[in-house]
């Protein structure tokens, strides 16, 4: 590689990054106008996100399902397709890896974990390829079908707690528990915070994506749909099997939340565990640009954000953990800012070069 090669391409990382920042300090000083010091809300924001061990830990647990559905949004933007239906699949993966750790016998331990992961892999795969069948075979914007599948989803699992698998030991709407033995064991270092396996495997399931995407045919052929779906099918690409494919792997990887929650954390399905990762999932990846490595990163950022506010409804007057959306929406704009200016510049360049032949 160049140094020219090696500028622009610390230049593509850096950029976003950047404008990450400036949304961030952005956001934080809108606080300045509620009477608070930004720097205050700052501090306060920081120490809650990784001010200690069990904090960073409790930030590295919110980070793990926002790493799966920036995954199972990001990757369907290489194909062209807009995955709003992450919340619905991962309630559907979660709901059977709890049925399939319930239904297990109580000594499975580490083999009830396997199963219920792959089995969590599978449902939500299938209801992923639903939306993908509509868009591939009969036309239907797949915007329009993963919102409404995700009311369906809803439903569905809150019809199979409460009337089949709802525990008897509690009023609250949740699933009977697993056994204890099926339970992952929490990383010491995290003081109790909930970080189990499930993390090293969120990013290294990032990873293998990003593999497939720049080193498989496959990944050529999603790659190939999104940017000029006409050629690719005049260069034998079947369409409409990247779609399907392609939605239901997206589907899948929302259902790995599964893991993280019923077998690391809760050890059962509770009816509104999800704190809306699904729709969390697309600023994730936008603000990642669908790069599945920058998404674990943009996951991270989000999930500091989410644990960190939380400590703003007691260490400040004026402003509530409800601030964080206040910055994550000036994170979003300066880094769409940004690739809007990207863009532009290139156009441009284009333009000055289509002249400089003619």
């Amino acid at each position: 590689m160049s140094l020219t090669e090696m500028k622009a391409s610390a230049s593509e990382i850096l950029r976003p990054v950047i404008a990450a920042l400036i949304g961030l300090a952005v956001g934080v000083g809108l606080t300045w106008f509620s009477g608070e010091d930004p720097f205050f809300v700052a501090s306060v924001l920081f120490e809650g996100a990784v001010g200690n061990s069990y904090n960073l830990g409790m930030t590295l647990f919110y980070t793990t399902p926002l790493i799966f559905t920036g995954l199972a949004v990001a990757l369907p933007f290489h194909a062209g397709l807009f995955n709003i239906g992450a919340e619905g699949q991962l309630l559907m993966g979660t709901m059977a890896a709890a049925i399939c750790g319930i239904m297990m016998p109580p000594d499975s331990g580490i083999l009830a974990v396997i199963s219920g992961t792959i089995v969590a892999f599978v449902a939500a795969a299938l209801y992923g390829s639903i939306a993908g069948w509509i868009r591939a075979r009969r036309g239907g914007h797949e915007v329009i079908s993963t919102i409404m599948l995700n009311f369906i989803a809803a439903g569905i699992t809150s019809w199979a707690v409460l009337y089949h698998f709802k525990s008897l030991d509690t009023q609250n709407p949740e699933s009977a528990r697993i056994a204890d033995s099926m339970l992952l064991t929490p990383f010491a270092f995290f003081e109790g915070a909930p970080v189990t396996v499930a993390f090293p495997l969120a990013i290294l399931v990032a990873v293998i994506i990003w593999i497939v995407l720049n080193k498989t045919v496959f990944g050529f052929e999603v790659v190939a749909t999104g940017q000029n779906p006409d050629a690719a099918r005049v260069n034998g690409i079947d369409i409409a099997r990247i779609r399907i494919l392609v939605l239901a792997i997206a589907g899948g990887l929302a259902g790995l939340v599964g893991l993280a929650e019923v077998f690391g954390n809760a050890g059962r399905f509770k009816i509104g565990f999800s704190a809306d990762y699904g729709f969390v999932g697309i600023p994730v990846a936008l603000l990642a640009r669908c790069h599945p490595v920058g998404v674990i990163f943009s996951a991270f950022l989000f999930g500091a954000l989410h644990k960190g506010s939380a400590e703003l409804d007691l260490e400040t007057t004026y402003v509530t953990r409800d601030v964080s959306y206040l910055i994550q929406a000036m994170v979003i704009l300066a880094v769409s800012a940004d690739g809007i200016y990207w863009l532009r510049k290139r156009l441009k360049l284009g333009q000055k070069k289509g002249a400089a032949v003619v």
